[in-house]
């Protein structure tokens, strides 16, 4: 006897649950192996403290702040600490460190949302058309764009453009974050990289898409270009997009750290770098798990995207 077919909230619950389990075993891995190799960076006190601070001095910061407890000890302290949501404090800020982490997450996660919007945007609108005249002009110069785009460096478009149009035409601000002019310049960089490989992906896709039977079918029975390429064939060509674009996305979530750094913007790839070269473990930590928490859940909506999609990935 066959049994019979899941129901769609079946199955998606079933999907979820183990996308889920596979993150949840994922991040505890990446727990682990973090906080043993942060411990290897050196001595928080020889950072901390001035250099002429005696034995004494140091070994009474290390009893403070539980450095002298054995590692297991400490491993044990900070997984029950995490679990109630205590990440500890800042040794260089004297703040929470979840709060200090937050605070710089925001501005990350508002470039990058600001910036993969404008570019899956861009990207799928010239993407399909480029694939709609494949081999024509506009074809051939957005693939000469898009490949420049994404072969180019991120850190010499950025001081490039810092010397062009914060320089020498007075137009931008170098750094910072006090305006919306502060913006054009990290999301002008942090858009060419993303476009370009996304720009590329797009239009491999929605050749085959277009090439299908069901296009013809279409195109024989007098539908219109527009709906043609944004409704019959965009939709069947949207997989491997979505792919890209969350694996795009999740490197700008982990943090954007040249652009970051080179235009001073106050994110989490830059505090996570200035907090491994202060030593502050407990602002690292919470960067990195905070990071790949917005990874995990970001990856779990492209596979629910992958589900309403096609049907057959829930199954």
């Amino acid at each position: 006897m066959i049994p019979p077919p899941d129901s769609f909230e079946g199955a998606m619950l079933k999907f979820v649950r183990k996308r889920a389990v596979a993150s949840l075993i994922s991040l505890v891995g990446l727990l682990v192996m973090v906080f043993f190799l942060s411990r290897l960076t050196g001595d928080p006190a020889a950072l901390f403290l001035p250099v002429e601070a005696s034995a004494e001095m140091k070994a009474q910061f290390r009893e403070l702040h539980g450095l002298n407890d054995p590692m297991l000890m400490q491993f044990a302290r900070y997984v029950g600490d995490v679990v109630t949501g205590d990440f500890g404090e800042s040794l260089r800020k004297a703040r929470p460190a979840l709060e200090v982490v937050l605070e710089a997450f925001t501005w990350t996660l508002w470039l990058a949302v600001i910036t993969m919007t404008l570019v899956a945007g861009a990207a799928i609108v010239v993407g399909s058309l480029a694939a709609f005249r494949a081999g024509g002009f506009f074809d051939r110069l957005s693939s000469l764009i898009s490949l420049v785009g994404a072969s180019v460096p991120d850190f010499w478009i950025a001081i490039v453009a810092i010397v062009v149009f914060s320089v020498n035409l007075a137009w931008l601000p170098t750094s910072g974050t006090g305006s919306l002019l502060h913006w054009i310049l990290p999301i002008s960089v942090l858009f060419i990289r993303p476009f370009g490989i996304i720009v590329q992906v797009v239009r491999g896709s929605m050749i085959g898409a277009l090439s299908s039977a069901y296009v013809k079918t279409a195109r024989a029975k007098g539908v219109k270009s527009g709906p043609i390429i944004f409704v019959h064939a965009l939709r069947n060509a949207m997989l491997p997009v979505i792919t890209v674009i969350g694996d795009q996305a999740a490197s700008l979530l982990n943090g954007a750290v040249i652009v970051e750094t080179i235009f001073g913007f106050p994110g989490v790839g830059k505090l996570m770098i200035d907090s491994i070269l202060q030593r502050d473990f407990n602002v690292v930590l919470a960067a990195i798990l905070v990071t790949a928490l917005a990874i995990f859940l970001m990856n779990l909506l492209i596979d629910l995207a992958y589900a309403l999609l096609d049907p057959r990935i829930r199954h």
